[in-house]
């Protein structure tokens, strides 16, 4: 059976270059290819800046097209860390003719999101349990060929819903699930650790989502947390030197979005958030 793993990463976010190191470690583990789109093959209109959305969401669409050569593709957003310890998720979820993602609307009520789609799109029957709205998170998605899942998807309906609709690629991969009938399957946590299930535990998952602001805590942007996290999770097999370099790359990535804003030197703002952040600072 010929799989893949699938994920989007475009620029030079040193967060980025740490999560494809650890999918395509995941990728020689579990027997699978690493494909990475660095450009957009479903370009959209977006002009609501209400939403925060981002032209490049529509690119899980790709999926269709892998698709058509691998029997399974799993995709993985890029703000997510693949552990050394991870479980093999496609022999842990082996029905080929189900989608396999996390069911945030357990936790976050998405209704509205539901609504605005069916309103747009056509209604459908949309699903809850426990009296919540079913409603999965688009940040790990498994399908295979038998699912079908994308059979009916189209850009020109995301463009439809993209300014309309909060989380447009999410919501549209949801509402395609309900409007084709496909056997859905929510995973277990572990497999898309999101911060909305809170900070306990979450360094045990096998997939770590530092989606939003991640796991930040005391710490002043998640690209540096999720830098730290990584080394740290991988410090079996990353150099010293390796380790600093990623560090270095990651506090002058917080110095470049500080210097968009403020216009002031990124010298002189390495020295005064250095003496804030003095462990954060390399």
């Amino acid at each position: 059976m010929k799989k893949a793993i699938f994920t989007l990463a475009i620029g030079d976010n040193p967060m980025y270059k740490a999560a494809l190191e650890s999918f395509q470690a995941y990728a020689d583990k579990v027997g699978a290819d690493l494909v990475v789109s660095e450009e957009l093959h479903y370009p959209l209109n977006i002009d609501n800046k209400n939403y925060d959305a981002s032209p490049a969401w529509s690119e899980k669409l790709y999926m269709a097209e892998l698709l058509k050569e691998y029997d399974r593709v799993l995709y993985i957003d890029a703000d997510m860390i693949i552990a050394p310890w991870a479980e093999n998720i496609f022999e842990r979820y082996n029905a080929l003719d189900t989608i396999y993602m996390f069911n945030e609307g357990a936790i976050k009520d998405r209704t509205e999101h539901a609504e605005k789609i069916s309103s747009i799109l056509g209604q459908v029957d949309w699903p809850s349990e426990n009296g919540k709205t079913v409603y999965f998170n688009s940040g790990m998605i498994l399908a295979s060929k038998e699912s079908n899942l994308f059979t009916n998807a189209s850009a020109q309906e995301m463009q439809k819903i993209c300014n309309e609709v909060k989380f447009y690629d999410q919501t549209y991969i949801n509402y395609l699930i309900f409007r084709e009938k496909i056997n859905y399957v929510c995973i277990d946590k572990a497999f898309n650790r999101m911060p909305l299930l809170g900070q306990d535990g979450y360094k045990e998952a096998s997939f770590i989502h530092y989606a939003g602001r991640g796991y930040r805590e005391k710490i002043p942007m998640r690209e540096l947390k999720f830098i730290i996290d990584y080394c740290d999770f991988f410090s079996d097999t990353l150099s010293e030197q390796a380790s600093i370099e990623y560090k270095q790359q990651a506090w002058h990535w917080y110095m470049l979005k500080q210097h968009r804003k403020t216009k002031i030197p990124i010298g002189m703002l390495s020295a005064v958030f250095g003496l804030f952040y003095p462990q954060h600072k390399y």
